[in-house]
This record gives structure tokens, sequence and C-alpha cells, in this order.
């Protein structure tokens, strides 16, 4: 039987007390590093969307997306504005790699999602409008 190689990284815990505010920031939409540039394959962040908020459209570029819903009732808004899908806390979605998207809070409470990414750190293509990449 294989033996497993070893992993040279330690296990790293980010506690939550300690993010802050990480990169370009939209209003009412608070994006926090939690685990960026410790691998080259994941970075993960946490995105806290204040009520009757929404981001520009944007794209991650080569990165597949994972979003896991905490609380709040929060919107993916894709294929050209035309395709909403709700989550609600404890769902999953994915965005795959250069899929234009928008995520949006209609509701009265704030909205908090965990975002991971296949890369370093996350990135982020900020559009005009659907189609304008």
């Amino acid at each position: 039987m294989p033996q497993p190689t070893p992993n040279p990284l330690p296990v790293t815990v980010t506690p939550s007390a300690s993010l802050r505010a990480s990169g370009s920031q939209t209003e009412g939409m608070l994006r926090q590093n939690a685990l960026t540039n410790l691998t080259d394959s994941l970075c993960a962040s946490r995105m806290i969307a204040s009520p009757h908020t929404a981001s520009a459209i944007h794209h991650h570029g080569e990165q597949d997306t994972v979003v896991f819903a905490f609380s709040g009732h929060g919107t993916i808004v894709s294929e050209g504005g035309n395709k909403k899908q709700r989550l609600a806390p404890g769902d999953f979605a994915l965005i795959p790699a250069f899929a234009e998207h928008q995520e949006v809070n209609e509701g009265e409470e704030d909205v908090v999602w965990c975002i991971v990414r296949s890369g370093r750190e996350p990135a982020v293509v900020n559009l005009e409008g659907w189609g304008s990449s």
C-alpha cells in the first residue's frame, strides 16, 4: 500500500475575529480574506452583504468558486442577468471559471457566505455589464 506523501504545510486556523476587509470592496458588501497565499490550489474568504446591495457584474478568471451560505438569503444572478438562483442557509453553489455573475441581497438581513476558490488568492474581474469582458 502506498504511503501518503507528507504535507509540509502546518494546519492553519484563522479566527473569525481576526478577519479584516481585503481587496477592493463594493459598497455594502464586505469581503474578508480568511486563508490566502498558503497553497497554490485554494483560498477562502468571507463575504457579508448588507440588505439591498449588489456586487458589480464580474467573473473570477480561471478560478472555480464554491459558495457556502451561512446566513441570510442571497441570490446569484448569471446567464446575462436572466438566471437567478437563491441561496438559503446551508446551501452550496459552484460558479465555474470565467462565469459572469453578480451577488445580490434583496432581503432585510445580512447575507454571509464562505467563498472558496481554486487559486492562491481571490481573483476578481469587474465588468461594465453582461458580456463586456
